[in-house]
């Protein structure tokens, strides 16, 4: 039982980390295997730069994918314009 509620209480502390946001800058330490999603010029329209962190000695992996905004994260969500008319 106490694996179990450990399990569950890891699962909700968790939870908010799996939300991604978009970051303005590259972090200068990034875990290894660890990804960021910055805004990037060099990306086309409609794209975000994933950057995946690298075990020392190897360079990161950066390369441009498509960002749809139900990815972002609820922190920085807003609801949409048909809910706040109801208001």
């Amino acid at each position: 039982m106490r694996a179990f509620l450990l399990g569950l209480a890891l699962s909700v502390v968790s939870a908010p980390s799996i939300a991604q946001t978009v970051l303005k800058s590259e972090p200068l330490v990034l875990a290894p295997y660890g990804i960021v999603y910055v805004q990037d010029p060099s990306c086309a329209a409609g794209q975000v730069l994933k950057v995946t962190g690298a075990i020392r000695g190897l360079h990161r992996k950066r390369v441009c994918v498509a960002w749809t905004g139900d990815q972002a994260s609820l922190t920085v969500a807003t609801p949409p314009i048909e809910a706040l008319s109801g208001l």
